[in-house]
């Protein structure tokens, strides 16, 4: 095969994938290997990742290669046939939950994972209406797409009678320290789902709220909308494909963090390192609704060297303590970014638990007018300088770093040094 330069990459993206096929930065990145938290492009050139989650326990992660190829040497096929790995995984993976949570299916994506979940929400509780965040991503299938106000479908499968939304929490802007307003936010969305007729089925929501920008919430926050959820007979389904698995830094899972127990939780991206694998983990007797009212087969999902891959995620993340890590760089990344707030007037608040964390710029700190172009310009900034993270939040305006979890306080540092060199340099006028 020829060696494509970067523009005949990008013509060809368009003539084979089709157009509007999402790049990173102005100036994309070739990349062509990984190594823990590294990557390198076609050109030799070395960058931090400071992005992607999905090499969760770190890029090619030696303990989880092997794995794959060990059990590709030896047998894949689908859930039809007996085999152990499947069920070793999910025995494991569920001993890290809470007891209720027993049983599981597993998936390619997150995405079929969420579709999954409202399904078994409409057959445990009869009805159909779903509420979610108005500023969240729950993934692409035509069910799940409905949800996501970031990214909407531009048609729906007359499916949009079906979701309510409710504003995303904003400690910066709406603080809600007890989360009582949104709580109360989502008992006028149920009252609103049962008086059309169509009945309140579930909850879904990212329980550290990601996508939205994770604002500031305190441990427990979570807790007033569980008990309205359940009053009203609905099913809360916590999305924690990118919460999950340590991120952040205090608790496995994040829905632990914010005080409550999800009667549904969804699984994907970073479960086996970048193999395809995603779950949704929920009580028996739900799965059990789900399994008796439609017949759903996967011919991928739950293969035994998915499970593989993901059992040795779990492996790493136990061996090497990597939920005390993230909270270790967590809190030192937090102590770096006080101080550039307190030198750069830009940062008008920060933010993060853990492996996740970021800042969000403002134009002024008064008003709190996003400062969404000049974040776009500091993000391709920082890649030029060979760090690489992204924005999100309802404005855009929020950085977002969620690198892997063997991100190190020396890794910490120099995005911190190289960060605080670029909003020396950038204007915040173009």
């Amino acid at each position: 095969m020829m060696k494509r330069t970067k523009e005949q990459l990008l013509v060809d993206r368009t003539r084979y994938l089709g157009p509007n096929v999402s790049t990173f930065y102005d100036d994309p990145v070739h990349v062509v290997r990984g190594e823990g938290v590294w990557l390198w492009d076609a050109d030799g050139r070395k960058y931090l990742d400071c992005y992607n989650n999905v090499p969760h326990v770190g890029h090619c992660n030696p303990r989880v290669v092997e794995a794959i190829c060990r059990q590709a040497s030896t047998l894949n096929t689908h859930t039809r046939y007996l085999h152990d790995g499947i069920l070793d995984y999910v025995e494991k993976l569920t001993g890290t939950m809470d007891a209720s949570l027993d049983t599981a299916i597993l998936t390619c994506t997150g995405s079929e994972a969420n579709d999954i979940a409202l399904r078994m929400a409409e057959g445990t509780t009869g009805k159909r209406g779903i509420i979610a965040t108005d500023a969240t991503y729950h993934g692409n299938t035509a069910l799940v797409s409905q949800l996501s106000k970031s990214n909407p479908p531009s048609v729906g499968f007359g499916l949009g009678q079906f979701f309510r939304f409710v504003e995303a929490p904003d400690s910066y802007r709406n603080p809600d320290p007890d989360g009582a307003k949104f709580a109360q936010s989502v008992a006028e969305q149920i009252e609103a789902h049962e008086k059309s007729g169509i009945g309140f089925a579930a909850l879904l929501i990212c329980p550290y709220f990601l996508n939205e920008g994770f604002p500031d919430t305190p441990d427990g926050w979570l807790k007033p909308t569980a008990e309205v959820v359940r009053k009203a007979g609905g099913l809360l389904i916590c999305d924690e494909v990118q919460s999950g698995f340590g991120r952040t830094g205090t608790h496995m899972w994040a829905h632990e963090k914010m005080g409550v127990v999800p009667d549904v939780m969804t699984l994907g991206k970073p479960m086996g390192n970048g193999h395809p694998i995603g779950g949704v983990v929920t009580r028996g007797e739900i799965l059990q609704t789900f399994r008796s009212g439609y017949r759903y087969f996967n011919t991928f999902g739950g293969n035994p060297v998915s499970c593989a891959a993901a059992m040795a995620v779990l492996e790493e993340i136990e061996d090497k303590a990597l939920v005390r890590h993230a909270n270790t760089v967590g809190q030192h990344a937090r102590k770096r970014l006080e101080a550039l707030q307190a030198k750069y007037e830009v940062i008008g608040d920060i933010r993060g638990s853990g492996l996740v964390f970021g800042a969000e710029m403002v134009l002024d700190r008064d008003s709190k007018e996003p400062a969404s172009e000049f974040t776009d310009r500091v993000i391709n900034a920082m890649r030029q300088r060979g760090i690489l993270h992204s924005k999100l939040g309802r404005h855009k305006n929020t950085l977002k770093i969620r690198p892997p979890m063997p991100f190190s306080v020396e890794n910490a540092d120099l995005l911190f040094d190289t960060l605080d060199e670029v909003l020396a340099e950038t204007r915040l006028a173009p």
